[in-house]
């Protein structure tokens, strides 16, 4: 499953350098970052929204977008999936409430 976000992580990056009128992540990271967590906050509300309802579909598309939104806000701080992948494997094993209690304040 990593390898379709690895996958799309490499599309997201290569768009980096395209123009802005022929890619729509181009034109999202040519905003600037103001502009790409405007669309990750969209679509986290437009999830929760989605949640609410009893539509699946329409809660896995919508989750697909956060999640795709969400990849290129890492892009635009050159951060990518594997970084995410990894922290969410260094919690496997610990409490949800220890892991909690031993994040930096």
């Amino acid at each position: 499953m990593s390898d379709v976000l690895e996958k799309l992580a490499s599309v997201i990056e290569s768009r980096k350098t395209q123009s802005a009128d022929s890619s729509y992540v181009a034109s999202l990271f040519d905003k600037g970052m103001d502009s790409i967590l405007k669309k990750v906050g969209e679509e986290a509300a437009e999830t929760i929204v989605a949640a609410k309802n009893d539509d699946d579909a329409q809660l896995v598309h919508e989750t697909a977008d956060l999640w795709f939104h969400t990849l290129v806000m890492l892009a635009a701080r050159g951060l990518g999936p594997e970084e995410v992948l990894a922290e969410l494997e260094r919690r496997f094993g610990v409490s949800g409430h220890d892991e909690k209690a031993g994040r930096d304040k």
